[in-house]
């Protein structure tokens, strides 16, 4: 990056990250706003997007969220369900307004609704999906930062983020870069150490693979189990009364506990055969 001190530069590692995370597969088509960020086509027809600049855009977006005094004042939108989770996480560790799911129309221009806000940044996943926060930021005058694919439309956006928002590792490791950044610019965390907060708590994830997750970490309790141990506490507490009044007999508490239940049912047989006048 030029005119840029040297540590805001990409490492090796950042552009392993964004390589590995296929943050530079774009789109069969290209917007021609989005021609300067494309390295090149493939033979399929697949637009490679250059990650150098990818980076140099998180920085500079970065940059501006870094210098609003105010957190609350900025807020990350996705509307896509991908993008859900990675903003989520990023308003949690950077202190934005996160919303996450169906943006209500009017939240930018009617003060009457109850949502109503007035922020001086807005950061969308997709400039299809947010059209309608785009719109209406652009009503009042509201910059835009958003994570544009090649074929994404720049109108109305302030800083774009050449990057594959079409998948939601790509996204995650966005959010997860720009947050990281901004920590870093607001002198948080140091750029010597390594950010405790794992990428992957940024990418999202289905319900049903929660759920696998859970149920192999999870041991199945046996059946009857819970009826032998409520059966050996019912016993303990027994022996352990009969011992604090020192009446405590050892050879009773050998004694088959099961085989007490077995006499009062055969004294409730017997009385049946006794009053079988009632069958008459």
């Amino acid at each position: 990056m030029s005119h840029v001190p040297a540590c805001l530069n990409a490492t090796e590692e950042d552009i392993q990250l964004l390589l590995s995370a296929k943050a530079h597969l774009g789109a069969q088509n290209a917007d021609s706003h989005m021609l300067p960020y494309v390295h090149k086509r493939r033979d399929d027809g697949v637009h490679l997007i250059n990650p150098v600049k990818t980076w140099e855009k998180l920085v500079l977006a970065a940059r501006i969220i870094a210098a609003i005094e105010d957190p609350h004042d900025i807020c990350v939108i996705s509307s896509r369900q991908f993008g859900q989770r990675a903003v989520l996480k990023f308003g949690v560790h950077t202190g934005t307004q996160a919303i996450a799911g169906r943006f209500t129309p009017g939240n930018f221009t009617n003060y009457i609704t109850r949502q109503f806000k007035e922020p001086r940044l807005i950061i969308v996943t997709d400039t299809r999906a947010d059209e309608q926060a785009i719109r209406e930021a652009s009503y009042v005058n509201i910059p835009v930062i958003a994570f544009c694919n090649t074929d994404s439309s720049l109108k109305h956006v302030d800083v774009a983020i050449p990057i594959n928002n079409s998948g939601k590792h790509a996204i995650g490791l966005g959010y997860w870069l720009l947050a990281r950044e901004v920590l870093r610019l607001r002198g948080t965390l140091s750029r010597d150490e390594a950010w405790d907060v794992m990428v992957d708590m940024f990418f999202f994830r289905d319900t049903e693979e929660v759920k696998k997750d859970l149920e192999g970490a999870g041991e199945k309790p046996e059946e009857g189990s819970n009826w032998e141990a409520a059966e050996g506490g019912a016993a303990a507490a027994a022996l352990a009364n009969a011992a604090a009044g020192g009446n405590w007999d050892p050879a009773a508490a050998e004694g088959d506990w099961g085989n007490e239940g077995a006499a009062p049912a055969a004294d409730w047989a017997a009385e049946g055969a006794t009053n079988s006048g009632w069958g008459a």
